[in-house]
C-alpha cells in the first residue's frame, strides 16, 4: 500500500501543472462598495433572528462558521412519500405561517418547523460565484424588488441569495410576506435583541447607533430601510469572510514545510485522482454544476429548474472543499455524516445514466487504495481548514442566537 502512495506522488509531480495562484480578490459590484459601517450593519442583520417572520431563524442559523459555514442541524424532508428513497436531510426553517403571521398546520410538517428540500450549503467561498444556491437560481443581476430597476448590473449573486432566503416561506418568511413588511420588521426591531455575547465590532456599532434606522443612516447616508439596502449590507458582510489562512495557502505561497507526511501525500492524491478538475484550487471549486450520480434526476431536477435545459437534469453546484471537514453532513441531500463517507461515495457510486464525467478526465474510475483514501481525507481535514473559521475568530466571530440557548 505504501507503493500506491508513492505512485500517486510521482503522477502528480510529473504532471507539469503550473504553480497555483493565491485566492483572488473578492469581486465587489461597483454599485455596492465595501465600507466598514455597511459591513458591520450586515453582520448585525445576518445574525438577527428578528429578520424572520416569527423571530426564530437568522441567516446565520443555517450558516455557522464552526461547521464550515453550513448548518449544524438537519431534519427529514420526506419528498412526495415519507420513508422512501426520495427523502433527504434538509435544513429546518420556520413553522408554517399564514398571511396574518399566525402559525397554521402544514400538510407535510404539521405544527413543526418546515424543512428545506436541500441541506443549506456553506456561505463561505461563494464570494466568487456568479450564481448561488445548489441550483444557481440566485443570479448575477439584481433588480430592486420594489421599483424593478436594475440595482446591480453584474455580480449580485449574494444580494439575490439574501433576498430569496428572507422571503422564502419555508426558510424565514410568513406566507405572502411583502418587501414593505420586511423593511418594517427591520425598522421596528432592536438590533440583535434576541442574541447574546455580541462580538466587539457589533457591540461597538450598536452602542453608537442604537436603532436600525441609525445604523442604516451610518451605512447609507440616511435612515431609509429598503429590501435592497438590507441585501447590500448582508452581502457586504459576507464579502469580508475570506477563509484563506490555511496550511495549503501557506504551502501555495512557497512554504514547503506547511504540508508534510500524510497531508502532503493527500495533496498529491487530490491531483492524481483528478479531484482538482471540479474542486479547482485555489477556491477548491470551479463554481460549475454537475450531476455526480448521487441520486436520480427524477427526485430533484436541480439546475434544470433554472435553465430549463434537460441536459442540466439533476446537476448541482460544486461546493468548495475549504473548511468542508468542519461540516457535520455532506452533499445537498445531507446523507453522509462523515468526510470519509463522502469520499467513499466517489469510489463506490453506481454509474447512473445521468451522471456526468470528470471534466477532462472521463468517467469516474477511482482505483484508490485505503491508504490513498486516508491521505486524501487527511489533506482536506488538515490543509484546507482555516483555524479562524473553526474557532470562530474575527471576522468569523458571531453572537449566540436565542435558538441556541
Amino acid at each position: 500500500m505504501l507503493a500506491s502512495r508513492f505512485i500517486v506522488v510521482a503522477l502528480a509531480i510529473g504532471s507539469g501543472s503550473p504553480l497555483l495562484a493565491a485566492v483572488p480578490p473578492v469581486p465587489v459590484p461597483v454599485e455596492n462598495p465595501i465600507t466598514e459601517p455597511k459591513r458591520v450593519l450586515g453582520k448585525i442583520l445576518f445574525w438577527d433572528e428578528q429578520l424572520s417572520s416569527d423571530g426564530t431563524v437568522a441567516c446565520g442559523t443555517c450558516h455557522r462558521p464552526a461547521v464550515g459555514g453550513a448548518d449544524p442541524r438537519a431534519a427529514r424532508y420526506p419528498g412526495v412519500d415519507k420513508g422512501t428513497i426520495d427523502d433527504v436531510q434538509g435544513s429546518p426553517g420556520i413553522v408554517s405561517l399564514g398571511p396574518d403571521g399566525k402559525p397554521r398546520t402544514d400538510p407535510m410538517f404539521g405544527a413543526q418547523p418546515q424543512v428545506t428540500a436541500r441541506l443549506s450549503p456553506s456561505n463561505f467561498m461563494a464570494l466568487w460565484a456568479d450564481e448561488l444556491f445548489w441550483d444557481g437560481r440566485a443570479g448575477s443581476q439584481l433588480k430592486d424588488p420594489v421599483s424593478g430597476s436594475v440595482a446591480i448590473a453584474r455580480g449580485a449573486a449574494l444580494e439575490n441569495q439574501t433576498l430569496t432566503a428572507l422571503m422564502n416561506p419555508i426558510e424565514m418568511a410568513k406566507t405572502q410576506r411583502t418587501f414593505a413588511e420586511l423593511a418594517a420588521d427591520v425598522a421596528r426591531s432592536k438590533p440583535l435583541a434576541l442574541a447574546t455575547d455580541w462580538p466587539p465590532d457589533t457591540a461597538a456599532a450598536i452602542a453608537k447607533h442604537a436603532t436600525y434606522p441609525e445604523l442604516f443612516a451610518a451605512a447609507f447616508g440616511d435612515a431609509t430601510i429598503t429590501p435592497t439596502r438590507i441585501a447590500f449590507a448582508i452581502a457586504t458582510y459576507q464579502r469580508t469572510l475570506v477563509a484563506d489562512q490555511t496550511l495549503w495557502d501557506r504551502f501555495d505561497a512557497g512554504d514547503t514545510t506547511a504540508l508534510s507526511g500524510r497531508v502532503l501525500y493527500g495533496w498529491r492524491a487530490f491531483q492524481a485522482f483528478h479531484c482538482n478538475a471540479c474542486h479547482k484550487p485555489p477556491l477548491f471549486t470551479n463554481n460549475e454544476f454537475f450531476q455526480i450520480g448521487l441520486r436520480r434526476a427524477d427526485f430533484d431536477r436541480g439546475r434544470e429548474n433554472v435553465t430549463h435545459d434537460p441536459e442540466d437534469a439533476g446537476e448541482m453546484k460544486v461546493p468548495s472543499l475549504r473548511n468542508a471537514a468542519l461540516k457535520p453532513r455532506f452533499m445537498h441531500t445531507g446523507e453522509f455524516t462523515s468526510l470519509s463517507a463522502a469520499i467513499r461515495f466517489y469510489i463506490n457510486t453506481l454509474a447512473l445514466p445521468e451522471r456526468d464525467g470528470i471534466p477532462g478526465a472521463g468517467l469516474y474510475t477511482f482505483n484508490m487504495s485505503q491508504v490513498d483514501e486516508s491521505d486524501l481525507r487527511e489533506f482536506i481535514a488538515t490543509a484546507l481548514v482555516d483555524p479562524r473559521v473553526r474557532d470562530e475568530q474575527f471576522p468569523f466571530d458571531r453572537p449566540v442566537l436565542r435558538s441556541e440557548r
